[in-house]
């Protein structure tokens, strides 16, 4: 697959209870978690888009500081998967065959996990995503905008799990070569772990 045809998409509207402070915002080297994690998707991804609702923290500080897109449509209380939703269809909108997907915790990522997952991507599959040594990612992920029909009828029925969507497509898992790419930053612990290391 051409990669011109990829979009990014950062899924930003999480509610950042174990955090106690909006993850989008964080610092992180000198640069908020979403202008770093940003920047790397733009490196392969045209466009890049946040899919946060309008009620957000993340919309509320950021969207006005930011140039990229914003999607803030997905319905009230779906969660990641109505953002993806909301985000893909977006992408659709606009050309885009398929999506690059991440959270927006995961400062780590790098160009060579957006290659390794559209290298999976064939055409008889809805999704690629990553894979360590212990479980799925499925927020590290390629994700056809064709699928989003098929999605957004399990947010239509009040699915709200990640799983629940790979489950609902034909995906494809494919273990990357650095799981440090795939390190969340879910809670203070977790970010000053990763400052401590110099993980970068």
């Amino acid at each position: 697959m051409s990669q011109n045809t990829v979009a990014g998409i950062i899924l930003a509207g999480g509610r950042s209870r174990r955090m106690g402070q909006d993850k989008a915002a964080l610092d992180f080297e000198g640069v908020t978690m979403l202008t770093r994690i940003a920047a790397t998707v733009s490196q392969r991804c045209a466009p890049v888009l946040v899919a946060a609702p309008e009620t957000s923290q993340a919309y509320r500080e950021l969207s006005k500081e930011s140039d990229l897109e914003w999607v803030t449509d997905e319905k009230e209380g779906s969660g990641p998967l109505g953002g993806l939703v909301a985000a893909l269809r977006a992408a659709a909108e606009v050309g885009a065959d398929a999506a690059f997907v991440c959270a927006t915790d995961m400062p780590l990522i790098e160009v060579g996990l957006i290659d390794e997952l559209v290298a999976g991507l064939t055409d008889s599959t809805d999704a690629v995503i990553a894979r360590d040594a212990q479980r799925d990612h499925p927020m590290a992920g390629v994700y056809r905008t064709s699928a989003v029909g098929a999605l957004e009828a399990l947010v239509d029925a009040g699915e709200l799990r990640m799983g629940a969507a790979i489950d609902a497509i034909h995906t494809r898992r494919v273990t990357v070569s650095d799981e440090n790419w795939l390190t969340n930053v879910d809670a203070p612990e977790d970010l000053h772990r990763l400052r401590a290391t110099g993980v970068s």
